[in-house]
């Protein structure tokens, strides 16, 4: 039997999940020969928060960030978390500005897009798979792991069948929130494994301290590759450690076998770094959380709705909130909880709890609801529905949201232009998800040093909502 192969996360997933995505390039930089000769099946090293946190808090461009990477570790397949088409950001992006931020990623270097949609609608995924082919890297499918009524192993298989359709070279369950359990796991890896042709992948956070089990039931299933960081920046809310998993593994005829002197020597570096990023680490985020199991909030989010509820006024509603959030999960199609979604579903729990249910719907519940995120996987509640178009005046949309969008990149030159900015793709797609820090670093602005978060291992990002004529704070987070 062929042994299973793991894909490394330490460069991407790891600090995201466990130091606020505060690695910085150059600490990165001396661990990439031996991660390059451990011969791992991919380096996930790119995408998700880590474009976001370069510009706004580490002062470097994210694209020579792949440069400098490819470059240091040229061997193994470097690869990329993508929002389909929003990209790495919460919105919706034109067809032709996820084109352009493709090909720039591709010409840097990237080898491999691991593309999803935060409601597993195929129809936003159609450009980025498409636009990566045509760049001539590959597409990795993703399917976003939930629980609900709606969501079954045939479902998921069923959507694994249409990523293929749309020509993904590989299929990869994606468990954000660490909740599928080992004979979920090995059933549909089975499935899924009968029914596509491509290598089938793995991917699990411990933050429930079910990763590793469900890993093992996933490659006496066949799985082809499951996805493991390495300690300090492994466990917890990130991927089980590599050695744990090879030792787990121990006498089965799919272990494989990475050298042991090599992972001890990048975890000695690694400690290094965990200890240089102490401002922006929490014992929280290391430690089993049995909540996730109740609540299915990504790996983070509970902590930070504390400090959210405590800045509205709300700390003692927390309970409320929590079960709150299932209500409108339901309400939304049962959408599943990863970015930007989790942040979706978190904040309208807290307005119905705060000034009651559905009194106040804010805009991106409104526009799940209206179909503006995607085809949701459940039917939206009929009355909420009803209650939104006759709010907003307008009916729910049934074609391919983007659909709906006017070309970007011819405006957003303009915008440069006039700004005195460079004009070409690179500048013009960062632009376009970023425009503030986008701006700052290209005038040679370092940003300043910010405040640890109270909770990390996530992003916080602050908007103000107007909610009965007063200006709120309201805080989300970021988990991919």
């Amino acid at each position: 039997m062929k042994r299973v192969e793991f894909t490394n996360t330490v460069l991407r997933d790891g600090h995201q999940s466990l130091a606020a995505t505060r690695m910085r390039t150059e600490q990165m930089l001396p661990a990439l020969a031996d991660l390059d000769a451990l011969g791992f099946y991919q380096l996930e090293s790119w995408g998700g928060a880590t474009i976001d946190s370069c510009l706004r808090y580490l002062g470097e461009n994210p694209f020579e960030r792949i440069s400098a990477l490819k470059k240091g570790a040229p061997k193994t397949p470097h690869g990329m978390l993508l929002r389909g088409q929003n990209i790495v950001q919460y919105t919706s992006f034109p067809d032709d500005v996820v084109e352009a931020f493709i090909r720039c990623t591709a010409n840097r270097g990237m080898d491999v897009l691991r593309i999803f949609d935060a409601l597993n609608d195929p129809r936003n995924l159609e450009t980025s798979i498409r636009a990566t082919l045509a760049a001539g890297k590959q597409a990795r499918g993703e399917i976003c792991y939930t629980i609900s009524p709606v969501h079954t192993v045939e479902a998921f298989v069923e959507f694994g069948e249409d990523l293929v359709d749309l020509g993904c070279q590989s299929v990869s369950i994606k468990d954000m929130a660490g909740l599928i359990t080992p004979k979920v796991a090995h059933d549909l890896v089975s499935a899924l494994k009968k029914r596509v042709s491509v290598p089938i992948i793995l991917h699990s956070h411990d933050t429930a301290g079910l990763a590793a089990s469900s890993y093992l039931a996933a490659i006496e299933a066949g799985v082809d590759v499951v996805e493991t960081s390495i300690v300090p920046f492994a466990n917890g809310t990130s991927q089980p450690d590599t050695l744990r998993m090879m030792a787990l593994l121990e006498g089965h005829p799919r272990c494989p076998d990475y050298d042991r002197e090599r992972l001890a020597r990048l975890r000695a570096h690694f400690e290094q770094v965990y200890a240089e990023l102490k401002a922006f680490t929490s014992p929280a985020n290391e430690r089993v959380d049995v909540d996730i199991l109740t609540y299915q909030v990504p790996g983070g989010m509970l902590s930070n709705f504390r400090n959210q509820l405590k800045e509205q006024g709300m700390a003692e509603r927390y309970d409320e909130v929590l079960k709150e959030m299932p209500v409108v999960r339901a309400a939304l199609g049962y959408i599943p909880l990863v970015t930007p979604t989790s942040q979706i579903v978190g904040t309208q729990a807290m307005l119905n709890v705060k000034f009651g249910r559905w009194k106040m719907i804010s805009q991106p519940a409104q526009d799940v609801v209206l179909g503006k995120y995607g085809q949701t996987p459940g039917p939206v509640d009929k009355e909420l529905l009803a209650l939104v178009e006759k709010q907003t005046g307008k009916k729910a949309v049934t074609v391919r949201p983007a659909d709906l969008l006017e070309p970007g990149l011819p405006a957003l030159r303009d915008k440069l232009k006039e700004k005195g900015l460079p004009e070409d793709d690179e500048t013009a797609v960062l632009f376009a998800m970023f425009p503030v820090e986008t701006e700052k670093i290209l005038r040679g602005e370092k940003p300043a040093a910010p405040a640890a978060p109270e909770r990390t291992g996530v992003r916080p990002k602050k908007y103000v909502m107007q909610i009965e004529g007063k200006k709120h704070n309201v805080e989300v987070e970021e988990v991919a």
